[in-house]
């Protein structure tokens, strides 16, 4: 009896749980999707930004970001901001063209292409490019 109590409340369980599993779905596809902004021609906006710090106290960050740049211009950096550089610049790598450093801070592009150095003082802070 005892067993066949607990297979008669499972069932109903399962059940209870479909319904507001299906109630929840049916309530999400009736709101409007969340209208999407188009990005002002030639600008860049940040849409999301993640910040970790490792073992050895450096810090990472990396920023995901939208551009609606104008013909020959791609999406690039200037003063430590999202920004819409020359095509020319990226294709070449020749990065710190498109002044990507705060005033102040030194651009040095690294030693294998990849991207560049700001620094002051004591403080580097290096940009690496992935496509």
């Amino acid at each position: 009896m005892h067993g066949r109590a607990a297979r008669s409340w499972s069932t109903g369980g399962w059940l209870l749980a479909l319904c507001l599993a299906w109630t929840l779905l049916a309530s999400a596809s009736l709101q409007p999707p969340a209208p999407t902004v188009p990005v002002k021609q030639g600008t860049c906006e940040v849409t999301a930004s993640h910040r970790c710090c490792n073992r050895n106290r450096v810090e990472e960050r990396s920023q995901t970001v939208k551009c609606s740049c104008l013909a020959g211009q791609v999406a690039g950096t200037t003063r430590a901001q999202p920004s819409c550089v020359d095509a020319s610049i990226v294709l070449q790598k020749w990065w710190c063209q498109m002044e990507p450093c705060l005033p102040g801070e030194e651009c040095r592009v690294l030693p294998d292409l990849s991207g560049w150095s700001c620094s002051s003082g004591h403080k580097v802070k290096t940009t690496k490019v992935t496509r």
